[in-house]
């Protein structure tokens, strides 16, 4: 697995005590009892994915009524729930996660948004399994295949994304996070990279509109905002009323988004009932209690994880994974040097955007 991974050493990083070599390591209760560090924040938000994520595959395809009890909720189902993706190991992320390591992965390598190179690594990834544990490819979403033909043929990326409004799957959503963790523009400039990144394989402007707020929840919540989803909506609005190219968006934010709504959601892959899931799942509790709340809804109970796990992470700071998940992730050896590099360039405050409070 090539293509601009980064650093190849964990120092700094915060990974399971076992593979950074910190010893002791502290206690769970010792982990989630402090504030966390903006560094811990940072790294939350990535292994908050990835972790979320892999809970999330073996209850893929489930109805909310087969789904069991948050108690027997863990990366291993109960004896007797019939997982999905049997052939899987437990602890292993999916498209999600292996998609937000594409995306990571080329922001750290170029330094900027390149969709030529993100198109080449998601090819990468569905063809030969860059980012993917093991190299298997194991789930991949309706409009992110189209997408992918579409790349393979020459298409440019910013024109390969299905632009059709069924075409509104939470494929770019899913992976976005590490934009809004990695970007140090104004609000403006992430929500146009945000729209950006999208069109690589969901073009319609819902896309494009979910992945923006997104984003200007993840930079509220990393930077301590007392409401983030509130001043994210409200940084959003602001961007789209300052030009008339906006129109088009602020008319999807209000009309199909409505963030304005109470949270709400069926777990369902489309782009924003996945939003609306993961916002009330991320209001449940904990890091523990948020992927649980994901994967209780049932239906795309991985993605639905993933999105919600990432801003838990960000909250509530890597301490607050149970070491148990941290553990049992497979493919931590991908992830490790990326997250270093994030947490370097990104551990420390400030970005163009307007103040968090």
């Amino acid at each position: 697995m090539g293509m601009g991974g980064g650093a190849t050493q964990c120092a700094g990083a915060r990974g399971p005590p076992e593979v950074c070599g910190r010893q002791p390591a502290p206690s769970e209760a010792e982990r989630m009892s402090r504030m966390p560090t903006r560094a811990e924040k940072v790294e939350g938000g990535i292994w908050g994915c990835l972790v979320a994520d892999a809970c999330g595959v073996p209850y893929e395809f489930h109805r909310p009524e087969e789904i069991p009890s948050a108690p027997l909720i863990d990366f291993v189902p109960p004896p007797g729930f019939t997982r999905a993706h049997a052939g899987t190991p437990p602890g292993t992320w999916s498209d999600d996660g292996a998609q937000v390591l594409c995306l990571l992965a080329s922001l750290l390598h170029h330094n900027r948004l390149d969709l030529d190179d993100l198109g080449r690594r998601l090819v990468n990834w569905n063809d030969h399994g860059y980012m993917a544990v093991d190299g298997r490819v194991f789930d991949v979403g309706v409009q992110t295949g189209r997408a992918l033909l579409a790349l393979r043929r020459g298409v440019p990326p910013h024109e390969a994304g299905p632009a059709d409004e069924y075409a509104n799957g939470n494929g770019s959503l899913m992976r976005v996070l590490p934009l809004a963790i990695w970007h140090r523009g104004t609000d403006e400039e992430l929500v146009v990279d945000a729209h950006r990144q999208s069109l690589v394989t969901h073009g319609h402007v819902r896309s494009q509109v979910c992945c923006a707020l997104y984003c200007l929840w993840a930079r509220r919540t990393l930077d301590g905002a007392q409401d983030p989803w509130a001043s994210a909506t409200a940084a959003l609005r602001e961007a789209y009323a300052a030009g008339a190219e906006g129109a088009p968006f602020l008319a999807e934010l209000e009309f199909n988004v409505r963030p304005d709504e109470p949270a709400g959601g069926q777990g369902s892959g489309y782009v924003v009932d996945c939003l609306r899931s993961a916002r009330w799942a991320v209001a449940q509790g904990d890091f523990e209690a948020v992927v649980k709340a994901a994967i209780s809804l049932g239906h795309d109970t991985d993605t639905t994880a993933c999105v919600a796990g990432g801003i838990a992470g960000l909250r509530d700071g890597v301490g607050a994974i149970p070491e148990r998940w941290l553990r049992a992730l497979r493919g931590r050896e991908e992830v490790e040097p990326l997250v270093a590099v994030l947490r370097v360039l990104r551990g420390e405050a400030g970005h163009g955007g307007r103040s968090a409070q």
